[in-house]
């Protein structure tokens, strides 16, 4: 027997708005009103009169050209927090500090959005010279040891959108900005599951990046630890692989419920 007070809540139009974010995040392309009404069950000018109170507020977006709908910036940028808090307030920043313990350097926690990477989380090391990025911070996605990572894993009419669309800039004397070059590095980074920035985003400093994948192997966040060359350069860097792989692993079991070891060994096979 259904309780009144039940079917009053999911009448609700707060519940009612969330139900049809949750359609168009879930469409993951640009999907008409008329769809999401019908796959919900609700009449057409009461979704109009969501998704219109929800453009407005930037949650969603018209696709350019079309009345179709898409996520809008401001519930990205909802996404992250809620992604960053769940990282900096529970058990994964132990991750990270530990990690950047035992190894002395900083260690990064991000993902992509659009054509950038985004640190979710950052464990600064305990060293004079360090690199100031906050959690939220954004950084190049082309010229970078996580973007890299993740430009390998993208479909390639995505990837060339991003590398041919317009020239790269060149944000330092390293920065990989022929398509066909990088497109090889990419391709080297996707068989090994292993992406480096060597002086390509900041002179003086290095990177490594390690995939962190959710319970289906998706490639959700990667985990990476950067170092002035001073310290530590890539040669070096690849040594702490063991140390990086155990902390990726960790985090992706208390993030995203992944079980189970992925050795570096079979990282490949895991991202195919």
């Amino acid at each position: 027997m259904n309780h009144p007070a039940a079917d009053q809540d999911r009448n609700s139009p707060v519940l009612k708005a969330f139900a049809v974010l949750q359609a168009i995040v879930a469409a993951r392309r640009p999907i008409a009103l008329s769809e999401v009404a019908g796959s919900l069950g609700l009449p057409k000018p009461t979704a109009h009169r969501m998704a219109i109170l929800l453009e407005r507020e930037g949650l969603l977006q018209r696709e350019p050209g079309s009345r179709r709908f898409v996520i809008g910036h401001g519930l990205v940028d909802f996404a992250l927090e809620i992604m960053a808090a769940s990282v900096v307030r529970g058990s994964s920043h132990a991750i990270l500090q530990g990690l950047s313990q035992q190894i002395g350097e900083t260690v990064n926690f991000g993902t992509v959005v659009l054509n950038e990477v985004v640190y979710l989380d950052r464990v600064e090391a305990a060293w004079p010279l360090g690199l100031k990025f906050q959690p939220g911070s954004r950084v190049p996605i082309h010229c970078t040891a996580m973007g890299k990572l993740f430009l390998s894993r993208m479909p390639k009419a995505a990837r060339d959108k991003i590398l041919r669309a317009e020239p790269l800039p060149r944000v330092s004397p390293n920065t990989i900005v022929d398509p066909a070059r990088l497109e090889a590095e990419l391709e080297t980074i996707r068989r090994d599951g292993v992406a480096t920035d060597n002086e390509e985003f900041l002179v003086g400093v290095c990177c490594i990046a390690l995939p962190v994948m959710d319970a289906h192997k998706r490639l959700r966040a990667a985990i990476a630890v950067s170092a002035p060359v001073a310290r530590l350069d890539v040669v070096r860097l690849r040594r702490l692989l063991p140390l990086i792989e155990d902390a990726a692993r960790r985090l992706a079991v208390d993030l995203y419920g992944a079980a189970g070891a992925v050795p570096l060994s079979s990282l490949e096979a895991a991202l195919s």
